[in-house]
Order: C-alpha cells, then sequence, then structure tokens
C-alpha cells in the first residue's frame, strides 16, 4: 500500500508584484522571500507562515494577496 502526500505552493502577491512563497512541507510551512537565497524559516502552520512573510516585508507593506498554486 502506498500514501500519497498532497504538497501545496502559495506565492504571496504585494502592490508591486510577487513578494515571496510558501510551501507545505513534511517539517512544516517553509517561507521564502522573492530573491531571497536561502529559506527565511519553517512554521507549524499556514497562518504563522503567511505573519511571517508579511513581518519580513519593508515596514509599512500592506498585506500581500496569497494564491495557492
Amino acid at each position: 500500500m502506498s500514501t500519497t502526500k498532497t504538497r501545496a505552493l502559495w506565492v504571496a502577491y504585494g502592490t508591486n508584484g510577487v513578494c515571496g512563497s510558501i510551501r507545505h512541507e513534511d517539517e512544516g510551512y517553509v517561507v521564502v522571500m522573492a530573491g531571497a537565497d536561502d529559506v527565511t524559516g519553517t512554521y507549524p502552520s499556514l497562518e504563522s507562515a503567511k505573519g511571517a512573510l508579511h513581518s519580513h516585508m519593508p515596514p509599512g507593506s500592506a498585506w500581500p494577496r496569497f494564491q495557492e498554486h
């Protein structure tokens, strides 16, 4: 018997385009900011990952629009 795990990717769009992404992995939700060479962090829930991504945007940035891909 085999098990298939569904993984998802959310792309965050700010006022100037893509600002980052969140992907679901076995360890949790992984945040990567646009243009970054490394992972910003791994979080236990999608909501905490969204908050972390927003907190790494420039001060005063509006909440990004998250679209699942």
